[in-house]
């Protein structure tokens, strides 16, 4: 009988912690909602709705891009975090896609002016949600850029248009992250074009890139990624754009780490009105940590 009660007591308190982790994810859904980044009911359901519309609003706090709704994340939104990052809720593989695919509500609010694109990482989109606090343990906030999001030197001011493509390439860009952190190993692979110029080597095959790609894994299985400030979008030749954006990053394998910050380079190319391949990558070092 005793232990009949036991488990009764031990179930109820699992039950709690269940609700209590669902509240928050209501809670959140709440402030994703408000902000303009969600457009579901608050279910307190972690969907990939959900995590795109948290990884959205990662990429433009400047917070880690993770999917997850996790302590810094929480802590921005002003809801509470899980005890552990292992509990926190996370994106199910292939979460990403829905980010790539883009959000028109999402786009349509930004065209109109609803919801003001942020001048930089670190400045949250909506005066009802908390600023972004950084990680302490992560590196300091980036610094300030003084030109507007996705505005060339000297160019005019964006257009409506204009920054609904800018957002829209920084969607792009922040799926291309969460993939790579996808436990599917090559995730990102889907981003690729064919035939690719890959940081430098002219005409490079899906199939290389895609053991690149699990040898990166090998080295560093865990990584952290934050867009550390605005995208600078060139129009080129053929339709191509070139999309340049500072990344920081964190790697760790056992007892090995390695931090920094990289100026990345995308090549893309339309394959559909919304939608875009990659045909060029590159980076340069821009600050080690």
């Amino acid at each position: 009988m005793r232990r009949f009660f036991f488990f009764l007591l031990v179930l109820g308190l699992g039950g709690v912690g269940l609700l209590r982790a669902d509240v928050n994810v209501q809670a959140a859904q709440r402030g994703l909602k408000q902000a303009g980044f969600y457009f579901g009911d608050a279910t307190g359901v972690y969907d990939s709705e959900t995590a795109a519309a948290v990884t959205r609003f990662q990429i433009r706090s400047g917070l880690p891009i993770t999917g997850k709704l996790d302590a810094a994340t929480a802590k921005a939104l002003g809801v509470a975090s899980a005890k552990s990052a292992a509990a926190a809720p996370g994106p199910a593989s292939g979460t990403w896609r829905r980010l790539r695919n883009g959000d028109m509500q999402f786009l349509k609010q930004v065209n109109s002016g609803a919801i003001p694109p942020p001048h930089s990482p670190g400045q949250v989109v909506a005066p009802q949600v908390a600023k972004a606090q950084m990680d302490p343990h992560g590196p300091p906030p980036p610094v300030e850029d003084a030109s507007p999001v996705g505005r060339l030197p000297g160019s005019p001011v964006l257009a409506p248009s204009r920054t609904g493509l800018t957002e829209r390439l920084r969607d792009y860009v922040g799926a291309f992250v969460l993939a790579g952190l996808d436990p599917q190993v090559g995730a990102e692979l889907e981003f690729f074009a064919d035939r690719v110029d890959y940081f430098g080597e002219q005409n490079v095959t899906r199939e290389k890139i895609r053991r690149d790609l699990g040898r990166y894994d090998e080295q560093w299985p865990q990584r952290r990624f934050w867009l550390a400030g605005d995208l600078r979008v060139e129009e080129m030749e053929r339709g191509i754009m070139k999309v340049t954006f500072p990344l920081r990053y964190e790697l760790a394998s056992g007892s090995r780490h390695a931090s920094g910050e990289v100026m990345k380079t995308l090549k893309l190319r339309r394959t559909g009105t919304d939608d875009f391949e990659i045909v060029a990558v590159g980076e340069r070092k821009a600050q080690d940590r």
